[in-house]
Parts: C-alpha cells; sequence; structure tokens
C-alpha cells in the first residue's frame, strides 16, 4: 500500500521547499511518488528481469526525475518523473542485454593459431581442445573483460559478472547474490547500480 499522493497545492509547496534545497521535501516527493515506479514497471512485467530488481532501477529514476525537476519549466512533476523512470528501466534493460554473455556468442573475440578468425561460440562448442586452447581461449576471453575490470571495483565487478552470468553461468537474481556474499539484497542493488553507471558512462564516451 503506498501513501497517498499530493494533493497540487501540497506538491507545489513541496516543490517550492526542494528548489530551496529542503530535504525533508525532497524525501515527502520520493515517497508519495513511489505509485509511479509501479505503474511504470508495469510494462516490463514480461523482461527477464526480476520484478525485484525492475522497482530499485525504477525508484533510481524517481529519485534523479525528483532531483532534476525545474518547477520554473512548467512541466508536470508526475509526467516529467514517469519519463525518468522509463528512461532508467529501459537503460537497465538495454545495459543487461549487452552485458548478457549471449550477446557476445558470434562476435570475434580474437584468431587462431592459423589467423582465422574465431568466435565465442565456435570456442564452446569445440569440445577437443588442447592445453595450448584452452589457454588461447582464456586470454581472449580475458581480453573481452578488459573494460569491465579496469572501471569496477573488486565487489562491483564481482557482482555484475553474477547478476549476468559472465563467467559461463546462469545469471544469478540480487537475492542469491547477497545471500552468497552475506551482504543485504539493497547493497547488492546500489553497487549494481553503481556499477552500472560506471559502466555505461564508459561506453557513451567511446
Amino acid at each position: 500500500m503506498f501513501p497517498e499522493p499530493l494533493t497540487p497545492e501540497e506538491e507545489k509547496e513541496a516543490l517550492e521547499k526542494l528548489a530551496e534545497g529542503d530535504e525533508e521535501a525532497r524525501n515527502l516527493l520520493i515517497e508519495k511518488n513511489l505509485r509511479l515506479v509501479v505503474h511504470v514497471c508495469k510494462k516490463y512485467a514480461n523482461s527477464n528481469i526480476d520484478q525485484d530488481d525492475l522497482l530499485s532501477i525504477g525508484t533510481i529514476g524517481l529519485i534523479k526525475g525528483i532531483n532534476s525537476f525545474n518547477i520554473n519549466k512548467g512541466s508536470k512533476l508526475s509526467t516529467y518523473v514517469s519519463r525518468c523512470i522509463d528512461n532508467e528501466v529501459l537503460m537497465y534493460l538495454r545495459w543487461a542485454k549487452k552485458l548478457n554473455s549471449e550477446v557476445y556468442l558470434n562476435e570475434p573475440i580474437g584468431k587462431d593459431k592459423d589467423d582465422n578468425v574465431i568466435t565465442l561460440e565456435e570456442v564452446l562448442e569445440n569440445d577437443n581442445k588442447s592445453i595450448e586452447d584452452e589457454i588461447d581461449t582464456k586470454m581472449k576471453l580475458r581480453k573481452m573483460y578488459d573494460k569491465i575490470k579496469e572501471v569496477l571495483k573488486d565487489r562491483e565487478r564481482t557482482i555484475i559478472e553474477l547478476r549476468f552470468g559472465l563467467k559461463g553461468e546462469k545469471p544469478k537474481t540480487q537475492k542469491e547474490i547477497a545471500k552468497m556474499m552475506g551482504i543485504s539484497r539493497s547493497y547488492v542493488s546500489r553497487i549494481e547500480t553503481k556499477a552500472i553507471d560506471k559502466l555505461s558512462k564508459e561506453f557513451k564516451e567511446e
């Protein structure tokens, strides 16, 4: 059950206080608009992302929307914030798809000893690799994830690898990772969000 939304008068007052840097007004606006996160995230119920994860990402969009809303531009808060939530979820879904190991199956990851271009799919399908080939494959895979290793801290990288199955295992939920690492699910969510934000900025700059 979500709290009742603010009346137009209450919302206007809270936004005016927010513009003056009032933290309580900011928190009130976030709390009173949480229902919008659920509303927007319903559109993505059929995605492969855990519903709790979607709501967490949507809430980040809500917070960003409240933080960046300009009362003087004439936009309606609910419309603006809903768009921010939607954008945040879409960005997450695109990034999750990009990071998923299946995305890379048909992409070249290097060349073999005879200078032939090979893909990850070919590597995975080859069950008769020599020790030399095994080492060569591991080197290529390591190179493939250099960007993640360069940008992320150890815990961030571990969580991203577990969440999206980047080590060849089945992707895990935030709850499963939290149990494995002995931390709360909300903490896993915060670390994951921070890591995705770092990587997103890296790829945007390329």
